[in-house]
């Protein structure tokens, strides 16, 4: 009876915790919008002042919170794949090799350079890259449409660039987390292979089969689609976690797996669970932060606002040119790409075994923060240069 009594006070003080943490993860989610920007920097200075050495520090299990996490990314990864149909995916594939070579090499190498050049392990610097090199979907879909550029002439490379990069993640993420195991080079070389195997066959699946999967999940209502493809994202990305594939690109793939109506359909019913478990997954990030680190990434994390600035006008300049848009435009596709977010998170947090690991997660929370304000900043002053027009 001792034990229940106790059970059941642990249990009232981690349901007070979690609510209150709920609350104000809401709260921060409505500045974020009366702000018109993203809420992740928000949620990242959230897990920052419940961390170790933060204003408050949150007493729920540690391991309950990871787990949360875990899934939040899962769903993150799941509704962007989500965004893409098979069409999308093929133009993809067919049309991006010029400009996703040009934005690889623009944000991925100044990135990898620095990591190298503050001492990081070649490890760390690979992660730090991905890290700069990617842009997030979801603040740049956001920046578009609040400021009404979905119409811009520049609007289609900028999300066929965005399509490319979410696509190249898909051999990115698996390969760094290979990387970030630490094995010897035979098992990483055996583990990157089974995940390029992995990507290659589900991404064949999605091009070619992915009507035949929607078909099957189709049929019932939207409760037993939601629990059936909930079940398949866990269900795949913990087989691809047991081979040491990245879980992430596990559910990223069966994102894009699904087509048609059922596409629509399951965005519509993961988007309020993936809100909610995504917002724990940048609180944990955060978490794992000491302050200090913070205030000692953000040297490194403002000299890769500079460079990853410049990488993101140069590759979004190249996209926009390849497609006829005049100068003004260039600039807007460049500076609308700025921004970093939840991609970033996720290779950082691949590196949390590494020696490097805390000042990785400081330098890309501090660079997420900088860049997701920056980003729409620059993306709004840049509407003040004329609509794009064909070049002569």
């Amino acid at each position: 009876m001792n034990v229940l009594a106790i059970a059941g006070a642990d249990a009232a003080t981690a349901f007070v915790e979690i609510g209150c943490v709920a609350l104000v993860l809401a709260a921060l989610s409505r500045l974020a919008g009366r702000l018109t920007i993203s809420a992740i920097p928000l949620y990242l200075l959230a897990g920052l002042s419940v961390g170790d050495g933060g204003i408050a520090r949150l007493q729920v299990s540690s391991e309950f919170i990871e787990l949360v996490a875990e899934i939040g990314v899962l769903l993150l990864l799941l509704t962007l794949g989500l965004e893409y149909s098979a069409e999308e995916l093929r133009h993809g594939l067919r049309t991006g090799v010029p400009t996703g070579t040009v934005d690889a090499l623009a944000n991925f190498v100044p990135g990898f350079a620095v990591g190298l050049a503050v001492g990081w392990e070649l490890e760390a610097a690979v992660l730090l890259g991905g890290v700069t090199w990617v842009s997030s979907s979801g603040i740049v879909s956001k920046v578009l449409t609040e400021l009404d550029r979905l119409g811009n002439r520049e609007t289609p490379a900028i999300l066929n660039l965005l399509v490319i990069e979410d696509l190249a993640m898909a051999v990115f993420l698996p390969v760094a987390a290979a990387l970030a195991l630490g094995s010897d080079a035979f098992s990483t070389a055996r583990t990157v292979g089974i995940a390029l195997v992995a990507v290659g066959v589900i991404l064949l699946i999605a091009l070619r089969l992915g009507d035949r999967l929607s078909s099957v999940l189709e049929p019932g209502g939207d409760e037993s689609l939601l629990l059936a493809v909930f079940g398949l994202t866990l269900l795949v990305g913990g087989i691809a976690q047991h081979f040491q594939v990245s879980a992430a690109i596990g559910a990223f793939l069966v994102g894009l797996a699904l087509s048609g109506p059922v596409q629509e359909r399951a965005a519509a019913l993961i988007e309020p669970l993936r809100d909610l478990f995504a917002a724990v997954f940048f609180l944990f990030f955060g978490f794992q932060i000491h302050p200090a680190d913070l205030a000692g990434g953000l040297a490194v994390a403002s000299v890769l606002l500079v460079l990853g600035g410049a990488g993101k006008l140069a590759s979004g300049w190249f996209a926009a040119a390849r497609a006829g848009v005049a100068r003004p435009g260039r600039i807007r596709a460049g500076v609308t790409l700025m921004a970093r977010g939840e991609f970033s998170v996720v290779i950082a947090s691949l590196g949390a075994g590494l020696a490097s690991g805390h000042q990785l997660a400081a330098v890309t929370a501090a660079f997420v923060l900088l860049t997701a304000v920056v980003g729409p900043i620059a993306a709004r002053r840049a509407g003040a240069v004329p609509l794009a027009t064909r070049s002569p």
